[in-house]
């Protein structure tokens, strides 16, 4: 039998309250409870944390890479145990590796290695992100528009394959490339299907809603915007309740002010949770690497195309944390949400993932009072720090 491990920090947040003068318990890979700490039972082995809090590991649904691995051709099941280890330094305790707009060819052999991951049990991989395809030309960001085409009954089949063989798949398409039939037979497969690089209306964008579509990504980029008479996706991100989105919350891809806007004005409080949208720098020193043929330079924050297109964000989970805290003012238990228990909401895996009650994974994080990552668990099993 696996002995309890009790671990006492100055304070501990569960997803929900925080708890001082307490201990988390955890059994082996779960949460047993969070208790006082004179109440720790006597066979648990202690692990006294120095100041600072316990809080859940973060979940982010949108990596291009990480460590110097870009997700594309020839990815393997170990450049994704690489890209999720590269992550957990910065708190990032479940990821989505995401492929953006590639050949069939490609997108099968990530899905493969993706595949190969979970027979793997590779720490912290939760899935893929399938970026494209199907998008729209006219809002293509980095993505390469020789490679984007409508959805045809192959791409569909393969979706719908790949879900069998992953814990989870999100997959972000245009409705200018695909029909609410396709949207709507994604969805009911259980596929989480986001809209993004899209120009498409405010009505159709609440119509692929209704017909299954449960996230926007990245808000605000790669999408219509809201105008005086056409609110267009980014409108109907915020309008719907349908709607998840996620947010590059770096204070270059959306203005600050404007993110302040939309935390307001969501409908629902905990259904803006923030990406990194990482490429293969994070993790490392390097300034420049390749996306497609094409060469993205790192600086001043930013990841950028020759002609300034932004490719990828240069951000970690805890920076956006500490972003939306310190800069958009939110409460940080409120900042922590949206770093755990809201893409865990968006992705539907809040059973054992994005809080600290009993019976989750133990997926969690000692941070300093400075909100620096001291150390990272997942599963019960530290994987950093």
């Amino acid at each position: 039998m696996t002995m309890a491990v009790a671990y006492h920090a100055a304070r501990i947040f569960d997803g929900d309250h925080w708890h001082e003068g307490s201990a988390l318990l955890v059994d082996g890979r779960q949460v047993r409870a969070i208790v006082p700490a004179g109440t720790v039972p006597a066979d648990a082995a202690r692990i006294d944390l120095a100041g600072g809090m316990l809080v859940p590991g973060f979940i982010d649904l949108q990596v291009n890479g990480g460590g110097g691995v870009l997700i594309g051709a020839g990815t393997t099941a170990e450049d994704i145990r690489a890209v999720c280890a590269a992550h957990a330094r910065f708190g990032t305790t479940g990821l989505l590796p995401t492929l953006i707009t590639d050949t069939p060819a490609v997108t099968q052999a990530v899905i493969d290695a993706g595949a190969a991951a979970v027979a793997g049990e590779v720490p912290g991989f939760l899935g893929l992100h399938l970026e494209g395809p199907h998008l729209s030309v006219a809002r293509k960001g980095a993505h390469d528009p020789a490679l984007i085409r409508p959805m045809e009954q192959a791409d569909l089949e393969r979706l719908l394959a790949a879900n069998e063989v992953l814990p989870n798949l999100l997959t972000t398409l245009a409705p200018e490339n695909a029909s609410l039939a396709q949207i709507a037979t994604l969805a009911a497969a259980g596929i989480v299907v986001s809209l993004g690089h899209t120009d498409t209306t405010f009505d159709v964008a609440m119509a692929a809603a209704e017909a299954g579509a449960g996230m926007a990504t990245h808000l605000f980029n790669a999408m219509s915007q809201i105008g005086n008479r056409e609110p267009g996706m980014a409108g109907a991100a915020l309008r719907s309740g349908r709607f998840y989105a996620g947010l590059i919350a770096d204070g270059i891809h959306v203005h600050p002010e404007t993110i302040a806007l939309a935390v307001a004005a969501k409908q629902r409080p905990g259904k803006i949770f923030v990406v990194t949208d990482a490429m293969a720098p994070a993790g490392t020193e390097a300034t420049s690497f390749t996306l497609n043929g094409r060469t993205i330079l790192r600086a001043d924050g930013a990841l950028r195309l020759a002609d300034g297109t932004l490719a990828g964000a240069d951000l970690t989970m805890i920076d956006a944390v500490a972003f939306m805290h310190r800069r958009i003012g939110l409460p940080l238990e409120e900042a922590l949400r949206m770093a755990s228990l809201y893409p865990a909401e968006a992705l539907d895996i809040t059973g054992r993932h994005g809080h600290l009650r009993p019976g989750a994974f133990a997926d969690f994080l000692h941070l300093s009072e400075g909100l620096t990552v001291e150390a990272t668990w997942i599963n019960g099993t530290q994987v950093f720090g």
